[in-house]
């Protein structure tokens, strides 16, 4: 078994911070619960990188992803770019298609992913909520008649919406939230889950910044970077992008 992950913060694990600062996230997880499953090791590679546009993670991830020969890839974007002002469903759907072609062409079996949906806690939320379900549910028809792509639908999970499954940032998950993402993946590989991993128990009160102090601390950072075209993932590598790391079962 060989899986790898590509796409942006949602699979890279922001907001699931170890306490040596580095990142977890859903797909970690989901390499140590596949193998506990098994029993048997797995080899595992993760490519994403934060604030990743769908189109320079088709262009840079995808590719070296396929290089290493997996049996499974998972593939998750566009999350960043209905954040855009001017968000192209129909370019983004498109190029998901090429992903496709290209897991078909390898013969590598796609576990496709929609994020969570963090609308209902953001500023202009309504807004990209109608993009992300329009994304959706146009991805999900593309696939209607492909019973051997893997799906892992998080966007109309109405439970993970809610704020006890995110971060202070109000965008990205925390770990109960990965936690949740990495059981449905699980369960959709055909693997077993551990117990508890759907509901975590709710974390201790976290800071939930409001009004003027969200805006300073997480939304002022984040019209900068768009206004001076820069990335949050500008600089970065990925964590385990220089091959396989083989995963042992707990």
């Amino acid at each position: 078994m060989r899986f790898v992950a590509i796409g942006d913060s949602f699979t890279e694990g922001v907001g699931d911070e170890l306490p040596d600062g580095r990142v977890r996230g859903w797909a970690d997880l989901v390499a140590e619960g596949w193998a506990r499953s098994l029993g048997e090791p797995i080899d595992y590679a993760n490519l994403a990188i934060r604030g990743k546009l769908i189109g320079p993670i088709i262009e840079q991830q995808l590719e070296p992803a396929l290089a290493l020969k997996p049996t499974h890839l998972s593939f998750n974007g566009g999350g960043n770019d209905i954040l855009r002002p001017r968000a192209d469903v129909a370019r983004i759907v498109g190029l998901f298609d090429h992903v496709l072609r290209r897991c078909d062409e390898e013969g590598v079996t796609l576990v496709l992913l929609s994020g969570a949906n963090p609308t209902g806690q953001l500023p202009m939320g309504a807004v990209m909520r109608k993009r992300g379900d329009l994304m959706s549910h146009i991805v999900e028809a593309r696939i209607a008649d492909r019973p051997d792509v893997i799906r892992a639908f998080n966007w109309f999970d109405e439970e993970l919406a809610t704020p006890s499954y995110w971060s202070e940032d109000r965008l990205h998950m925390n770990p109960r939230g990965h936690h949740r993402v990495a059981a449905r993946v699980l369960e959709a590989v055909g693997a077993t889950a551990p117990e508890g991993w759907w509901s975590l128990p709710e974390l201790p009160d976290a800071v939930r910044l409001r009004g003027m102090g969200y805006y300073r601390e997480h939304v002022g950072p984040w019209v900068r970077r768009r206004l001076t075209g820069t990335s949050s993932g500008d600089g970065r590598e990925p964590k385990f992008g220089g091959g396989w790391t083989t995963v042992q079962p707990a």
